[in-house]
């Protein structure tokens, strides 16, 4: 059905928020990902923003309890999922609650009243006050009141009288009624989500058609009582090519499948189960085809050790965690380093320390992954800034860590790792080819007089040992975590300054990297005297508020990091050009001390650890605000 069934013509709106909320157990995941493809299929941008409880069923109807899932989707280009919600579907009382302070004046607010009961209120911490009763909120807000639950039974009452299915299953569909009445306000068709019902629940029959008829049922409500404006948003115009949508975590899959295509490697990928990493294993189960082996290990530390023996037996390896899950294992990380393999390890940040907020997202581990190995033990460490983005980090990292010989630490997050975005499919002939050159005889360049193979004899540009599998006839050597004589032979060595050598070529050992880097872009105003720096998962809302300060005639410019360690050539010059630099972080400053420490430059910071993303309208009047500092300083000191 569309909004011409009824006649009633939609408004043209170049962009909308829409937010789902409601109980863990409601499906607000499920309706949030169908809505979202109802806006890919109708070629729209677009960012989304999963927001769940780490609890698998926490207490139903508590605010501790409350599932979000919130969408941005526009007629142009977009970089976050939006700081305020134009339309809030709430199923209960907790969820309206929790996220009322969030929806924008003027917003709709859609309620199942059903979910606003005694005890549901109680729970909420409403006590006997129902808020619906409260009729200011119709001055700040237009509040739609629809009985979703009840209407969702009547819509499959004679399934239940028959036995089809009883009323708690029948009430499941109701998170369909919604996604049925908040489709029609965007002119939305619905066909498509009918099509994956069928292909989801074709087995169930009366569980699909339950939600069949709970879909239709929410869509003719929104029809005949015109329960808001509907809108229309028109398509984005975007570069031509083919486009799906991703996450972050669907993207690093792929990207290290394509890193294995394109280095002529087997990947392997020993993991442990953590949030919000896990889905990566899932992903890369599903892909044996292209060479894949996946192993679920007993723990964070037989993983790590079953990817460094797949790496010294020749394969493309990867060891997939959170924080808690990285710093078990950082010993083996530090065995890696010493043996120089290439290893890739991905951090799928959250809150910390310890469990701390499983399912929610922070930069709080680049500290962890720059020094957290005993001793001196640097690595390479990159960052994606898109969910679409990690797919190219992932090639990035199999390129250093092969051509390099080396650990390479990925850093993603909760967020990029659970929200979507369009992805433009690359042209597989313009990806990168990645050159493992594994030694397969001795040469006459890797062994010495007495033709003895040099496990540690070094390429002059990239430091790297050769990497020779093991029951290779002639390429016996010795490796290990005590140090070595790392020039040639690798054999142990306790000699004090021998130890000092290789501490120094291990740090050269990542700088060099940086010569293989490409320049920094600086975007904006070339000659603004404030820069904004961000790295990982703040590109979003970093990049639209300097859109916005510039588009308000003020000049800012910025850049942003996805190579941390180590930093590129040209950062230094880049920072010292301007006479302020700003660094939001989800963090508590950990880039800005090392920028400090590196440079000596004065990185003012702006930090956040709430577990939530930075919102624009947030960074725009601290952007602002940073501006009408300089223009202070300058009537002060020219």
């Amino acid at each position: 059905m569309t909004t011409t069934d009824a006649g009633t013509e939609p408004v043209t709106v170049d962009s909308a928020v829409v937010r789902f909320a409601g109980d863990s157990g409601d499906g607000m995941q499920l309706t949030g990902d169908r809505f979202t493809a109802e806006q890919a299929v109708a070629g729209n941008d677009l960012s989304t923003f999963p927001d769940f409880p780490a609890e698998i069923r926490a207490p139903a109807g508590t605010l501790a309890g409350v599932s979000a899932f919130q969408l941005h989707f526009s007629d142009h280009d977009i970089y976050t999922p939006g700081d305020a919600p134009d339309v809030l579907v709430a199923m209960n009382a907790a969820a309206f609650k929790k996220n009322l302070p969030d929806v924008r004046t003027g917003g709709v607010i859609i309620v199942n009243t059903d979910g606003f009961g005694r005890s549901n209120l109680k729970k909420a911490g409403y006590g006997t006050d129902n808020p619906l009763d409260d009729a200011s909120l119709d001055e700040d807000y237009k509040i739609i009141r629809v009985p979703i639950t009840e209407l969702t039974l009547n819509a499959v009452g004679d399934m239940i009288e028959s036995g089809a299915m009883n009323k708690k299953e029948a009430e499941r569909a109701k998170n369909f009624f919604a996604l049925g009445v908040v489709s029609w306000m965007f002119s939305r068709d619905t066909s498509e989500t009918k099509k994956w019902l069928e292909e989801k629940f074709g087995d169930r029959p009366a569980v699909y058609e339950a939600n069949v008829r709970s879909l239709k049922a929410g869509e003719t409500f929104a029809i005949a009582t015109q329960v808001a404006e509907p809108r229309r948003i028109a398509p984005a115009t975007l570069p031509p090519g083919t486009y799906r949508n991703i996450t972050g975590n669907q993207a690093l899959a792929y990207g290290l499948v394509a890193a294995g295509v394109q280095s002529g490697l087997d990947v392997f990928l020993g993991s442990y189960p953590i949030t919000p990493a896990s889905d990566i294993l899932h992903q890369l189960a599903r892909m044996k085809h292209f060479g894949v082996t996946t192993f679920q290990a007993e723990d964070e530390i037989a993983a790590v050790g079953s990817a460094i023996g797949a790496a010294f037996g020749g394969a493309l390896a990867v060891t997939t965690s959170s924080g808690p899950g990285i710093a078990l294992k950082g010993e083996a990380i530090g065995l890696a380093m010493m043996i120089e393999l290439p290893l890739i390890v991905v951090n799928v940040q959250r809150g910390g320390p310890s469990t701390g907020l499983p399912t929610k997202s922070e930069q709080s581990d680049l500290f962890q992954a720059m020094y957290g190995r005993n001793g001196e033990s640097p690595i390479p460490v990159i960052a994606p800034s898109t969910p679409s983005g990690c797919f190219h980090a992932a090639i990035e990292a199999a390129r250093i860590a092969v051509t390099y010989r080396t650990p390479v630490m990925l850093l993603t997050d909760g967020f990029l790792a659970n929200s979507a975005e369009p992805w433009l499919l690359p042209d597989v002939a313009d990806l990168p080819e990645i050159h493992p050159n594994i030694t397969t005889e001795p040469d006459g360049t890797n062994t010495n007089e007495d033709g003895q193979f040099l496990g540690y004899a070094r390429d002059a540009a990239t430091l790297a040992r050769p990497w020779a599998l093991p029951g290779t006839k002639g390429l016996e050597h010795r490796v290990g975590g005590l140090e070595k004589f790392g020039q040639s032979t690798g054999n142990i060595s306790y000699d004090g300054g021998n130890h000092d050598d290789m501490t120094r070529l291990r740090h050269e050992r990542v700088r060099v990297i940086a010569d293989s880097l490409p320049p920094l872009v600086v975007d904006g105003d070339q000659d603004a005297e404030l820069l904004v720096v961000g790295w990982g998962s703040t590109e979003g809302p970093i990049r639209a508020s300097v859109e916005r300060v510039r588009a308000g005639g003020r000049k800012v410019a910025r850049i942003h990091l996805h190579h941390l360690a180590p930093f590129p050539n040209d950062l230094e010059g880049i920072l010292k050009r301007h006479r302020r630099v700003l660094l939001p972080e989800n963090n508590a400053g950990q880039l800005r001390a090392l920028l400090r420490a590196e440079y000596l430059v004065d990185v003012r910071g702006h930090n956040k650890v709430t577990g939530l993303p930075f919102r624009t309208d947030e960074l725009q009047g601290v952007i602002e605000d940073h501006l009408d500092a300089i223009d202070a300083d300058r009537k002060v000191q020219p």
